[in-house]
């Protein structure tokens, strides 16, 4: 399809992105640690950590999972943990040590776990403890030899850590028993980490920084290779989109959405750490009292959800009374955005809901509205930057503008395929390179 979109761009937004920044999300962290070193990172349950934390903390992470584990290169390191503290060390240690990231859900069965673990071919995992029994009957004929075991309050500090795990453990009893011989606590790996140094791991663009599970166009779950290359694109290609309303360094997100959810990963994780920006982890969203406290106590600019997040925001009077003079920027995405919610959430805040569509396999942001809008428009919005899409039907042949079809969509976040499924991911890359999402859209005239 002809770029008709490009009309409708905004003002100072490109039509292509240009050549790579960097080569790696490891080389993408160690420029960020360079330039906003002191900055606040991440502030989780009233602690915080800096960038220079971050990065001596991941680098301790990365130097246990090649020093002590001994884990070989583009070996597959699970991450299986809600929003805390705990999670950006691991990843970025993970990642900087040249391992590909296998998200996995808290929420998993035994027997859902297990499949990801199995398919995957994971040799460690991450696990916040509140979930080990989970992995306890999940690790079975899996690859998994190095277990680390967290509690939630691990990073917090003392006395706050002490008494959160405390809590946790002893009056809420929210931990089932659990038992994992081979568990190493995080701790531990960080001190064991500490005493030797990383080697540089050589990451190619190419590399596979994720296996991502998604249910794509089936519905049975698959591992999307997300490579450097593609999570480095789509974050410039973000950044690009959202360069009017970011970049000072006051700038920070609430983070809500789960960051094993690639939306969040991206939106709420990469992009702030490329601009310097802080990050709330809300560490449970469903605990909406629990989050807009947090709010209060943390001043925002931007905020990332999906549309039964708002929805539940907006119900809560606290919420309500919160100051929103500071924020710039909230973007819905996941699912479809109800015209009800979008407008009720100008009302109180006095900023639109701008709506944006992606899946996994794009890495994961495809099409977003303009920042300009000022009101709910109820269309998924233009192709960002270096995107092409078009509409086609059942034989794979190009409609027309204002027919509907399946939408299919090329660009350089597109993944390189499904983890040891040549014939799935067959299915859904054409010849000519679009990725067929499965969903129906049209397009209008101004794109």
């Amino acid at each position: 399809m002809e770029p008709i979109w490009l009309k409708s761009y905004p003002e100072g937004v490109p039509a292509e992105i240009g050549p790579a920044a960097f080569d790696s999300i490891g080389e993408l962290f160690a420029a960020s640690v360079a330039r906003f070193g002191d900055r606040t990172a991440f502030i989780s349950m009233g602690s915080t950590i800096s960038y220079n934390d971050l990065d001596r903390m991941s680098r301790a992470f990365a130097s246990y999972l090649q020093k002590v584990a001994h884990l070989r290169k583009a070996a597959r390191v699970a991450l299986m943990m809600p929003n805390l503290l705990q999670y950006p060390v691991a990843l970025f240690g993970a990642l900087r040590a040249g391992y590909a990231v296998v998200n996995c859900n808290p929420l998993y069965s035994p027997r859902e776990l297990n499949r990801q673990l199995v398919d995957s071919g994971a040799e460690a995992i991450l696990v916040l403890e509140n979930f080990a029994s989970t992995l306890e009957r999940a690790i079975g004929e899996t690859a998994v030899r190095h277990v680390v075991v967290t509690g939630a309050g691990d990073l917090l500090g003392a006395p706050r850590g002490h008494l959160t795990n405390f809590v946790l453990r002893h009056v809420r009893r929210s931990i089932p028993a659990w038992r994992l011989p081979q568990a190493v606590g995080f701790g531990r790996v960080l001190a064991q980490g500490r005493m030797h140094e990383p080697s540089d791991a050589p990451v190619q663009p190419g590399d596979v920084a994720f296996l991502q599970y998604t249910g794509g166009t089936t519905g049975v779950p698959k591992g999307a290779m997300l490579t450097h290359r593609n999570i480095i694109a789509n974050l410039m290609q973000m950044q690009a989109w959202l360069a009017p309303s970011l970049g000072s360094e006051a700038e920070v997100f609430v983070t809500a959405l789960p960051l094993y959810h690639v939306f969040a990963l991206l939106t709420n994780c990469f992009l702030p750490v490329m601009i310097g920006a802080a990050n709330l982890l809300i560490p449970n969203a469903r605990d909406i009292k629990a989050s807009v406290k947090a709010m209060r106590k943390t001043p925002f600019t931007a905020i990332t959800g999906v549309n039964t997040l708002f929805n539940a925001l907006l119900n809560d009077d606290a919420f309500l009374k919160l100051d929103f003079s500071r924020l710039r920027l909230a973007v819905a995405g996941g699912m479809a955005t109800q015209r009800a919610v979008a407008e009720r959430w100008k009302m109180a805040t006095g900023r639109p809901l701008i709506e944006a569509y992606g899946l996994t396999e794009t890495s994961p942001s495809a099409i977003a509205n303009p920042l300009t809008i000022d009101r709910f428009t109820g269309a998924i919005g233009l192709p960002l930057p270096s995107t092409n899409i078009a509409i086609r039907d059942a034989e794979g042949r190009d409609l027309p503008v204002g027919e509907p079809g399946e939408l299919c969509v090329k660009g350089p976040q597109v993944m390189a395929g499904y983890w040891m499924r040549p014939e799935e991911t067959a299915e859904v890359m054409m010849r000519d390179g679009f990725l067929r999402t499965g969903d129906i859209a049209r397009v209008d005239e101004q794109g």
